[in-house]
């Protein structure tokens, strides 16, 4: 398991060249998480392949919890963006939801170490020390909406996708621990949308 989230402040980016070198460090956190267990990744190590000093890392990630969240939020959003160039039109609003967490499935085995490091971080996180685990389920939340075709969500389908979300997390963690495989992995998440979206009609257009 990762270590617990410091209570130290995160700098946040702000010119062109500090977002550059933030990129360079998720970058390089990507590459050693592909091929070595979470435990194994060294900050000096992402800090040396990043091309940037331990210090600096540190600044803009307190500790390797908040490195492997933002992590996630940027792997999140990269899906999204590529998931939003192949749309897969004259799906339901559930059969969207559906397709959608399977693509992420997928996308998630083909690199599983990442995928471990990633939501072991998050899952490790408080959220009062480390805001980008926020950030994880909002974004996550706003691709299932996309793929549901929602604009404006109410109450109930934040609660709804809220509860699909940790749920389906459950399911992708037991596919990485090899406890079931992909087509299981695949029908459990159909089981889940059809039960817990059941209510939502077949189009939000």
């Amino acid at each position: 398991m990762p270590r617990i989230a410091e209570a130290r402040d995160a700098a946040a980016p702000s010119s062109t060249e500090q977002h550059a070198r933030v990129q360079r460090i998720l970058e390089a956190a990507v590459a050693l998480a592909t091929e070595h267990e979470l435990e194994r990744v060294q900050m000096n190590e992402v800090a040396k392949l990043a091309g940037v000093a331990v210090a600096t890392l540190y600044r803009y990630f307190p500790s390797k919890t908040h490195l492997f969240v933002a992590v996630m939020v940027d792997q999140i959003d990269q899906m999204s963006a590529g998931f939003a160039r192949r749309p897969r039109p004259g799906l339901s609003a559930t059969a969207g939801v559906h397709d959608t967490l399977v693509r992420v499935v997928r996308a998630l085995l083909r690199r599983p170490l990442l995928a471990n490091a990633m939501i072991q971080s998050n899952g490790a996180a408080k959220a009062a020390l480390v805001p980008d685990t926020a950030r994880v389920e909002r974004n996550f939340r706003q691709l299932l909406y996309d793929a549901a075709g929602i604009e404006e969500a109410t109450e109930r389908d934040a609660t709804l996708v809220r509860v699909l979300i940790h749920a389906a997390f459950g399911v992708i963690q037991s596919c990485l621990n090899g406890r079931i495989t992909v087509p299981d992995a695949e029908q459990d998440l159909r089981v889940m949308c059809d039960l817990l979206l059941a209510e939502w009609p077949e189009s939000f257009t």
